[in-house]
């Protein structure tokens, strides 16, 4: 599980320790990478998952990218090896709030043959929203073919969702030309560009569920993406 993060402690106390149980229970043998963003730029969600993908080691032949606010409530959802093409865990028709038909947020697993076609996601998505969108359109760009689940009958109540906005904004903000940029597939970036340093690496348990958390230190080209600070 690659979990994008930052000062989220509230819900990372609750998040790891339910999905430790919910895939011990399932059999499904997993390890929880906290992708802690320590820099000073604004939250980049899909930069934390290429690196979280790159450091995720070679004893890992899938992802789950999954968001920490997110916890599967019906036990037969599949969290297994999605080898036939990514698997959205939080599918449109099941997401308690996003509805669209090209939604892949939330949770999607892929193997790492495939996220690697894809070139992972666009590291120019700084701030929230948008890069699982443009993830979308690699996906296809690559041939490969999104699969979601069947047979859930549990609708909207499949997932609990955490987030509270009252307590935590999002930050929406859009600055110099992102609006207009958030539109464009990045033809050239993505696990090949994405740059980083780790901080430090820990493994800790959380309730008893294991748990590697990765200090990482993103790096932006202000001339490329101006908008990754609030200027």
């Amino acid at each position: 599980l690659l979990v994008p993060f930052r000062e989220r402690f509230e819900e990372l106390l609750a998040f790891a320790p339910y999905m430790h149980r919910f895939l011990s229970n399932k059999r499904i043998r997993h390890h929880i990478f906290i992708l802690n963003q320590v820099d000073h730029f604004r939250f980049n969600r899909a930069s934390l998952i290429n690196v979280g993908f790159l450091e995720s080691g070679n004893d890992t032949d899938y992802i789950a990218m999954h968001d920490v606010d997110l916890l599967p409530l019906n036990e037969q959802l599949d969290y297994s090896f999605p080898e036939a093409g990514p698997f959205h865990v939080a599918s449109p028709e099941l997401h308690p709030l996003y509805h669209y038909k090209t939604y892949v947020g939330g949770i999607l697993l892929l193997t790492k043959q495939h996220y690697e076609m894809c070139n992972g996601m666009s590291n120019r998505f700084w701030g929230w929203g948008r890069e699982d969108d443009e993830f979308y359109r690699r996906i296809k760009g690559a041939g490969l073919q999104v699969r979601r689940p069947s047979g859930i009958t549990t609708g909207y109540e499949t997932f609990q969702h955490l987030h509270d906005p009252a307590w935590r904004k999002r930050d929406q903000k859009r600055i110099a030309a992102q609006k207009q940029e958030q539109f464009k597939v990045d033809r050239e970036g993505g696990l090949n560009n994405v740059r980083y340093r780790i901080e430090s690496r820990t493994a800790l348990s959380v309730a008893g569920a294991p748990c590697t958390v990765l200090n990482i230190l993103l790096d932006c080209d202000t001339s490329e993406t101006p908008w990754c600070t609030f200027g």
